[in-house]
């Protein structure tokens, strides 16, 4: 595998897994960002050919490093720096739990009081 002279943090802010630099300095610093199932430090150079798994929060990502941009990219240019691996399911999952339950259609005024208990039990119910 070959070095690319770039650091871990850089690398997941520059191909957009995380939106700032600071954001997945502190993943990584808390274990969120593995390689080899084993937690990574924000300081680590990246290599090509090397597989993440990346806990953003909402998602669990799988990841594998193609290259290494010069500097951050835009979103339709991620996919030549890195290969998606994560399951469709796991897509799938996410798209589940955003489920909007507060919705509520134009006009119809402010939820009463047991509107919002019912919100408050699927929130409680299905959480995110």
């Amino acid at each position: 595998m070959e070095s690319l002279q770039i650091r871990m943090d850089k690398w997941l802010w520059m191909v957009r897994l995380f939106k700032t630099r600071s954001v997945a300095t502190d993943a990584c610093n808390a274990g969120k960002v593995k390689l080899n199932g084993v937690a990574t430090k924000p300081s680590k150079n990246v290599k090509i050919g090397e597989v993440l798994e990346v806990n953003t929060g909402t998602i669990h990502k799988t990841v594998k490093v193609i290259a290494a941009p010069k500097s951050r990219i835009s979103a339709p240019l991620v996919p030549d720096f890195l290969e998606d691996l994560t399951p469709a399911e796991e897509y799938e999952r996410v798209k589940a739990t955003r489920t909007k339950f507060e919705f509520r259609d134009h006009g119809e005024g402010r939820p009463t009081k047991r509107d919002r208990r019912q919100i408050e039990y699927l929130k409680n119910y299905y959480p995110h």
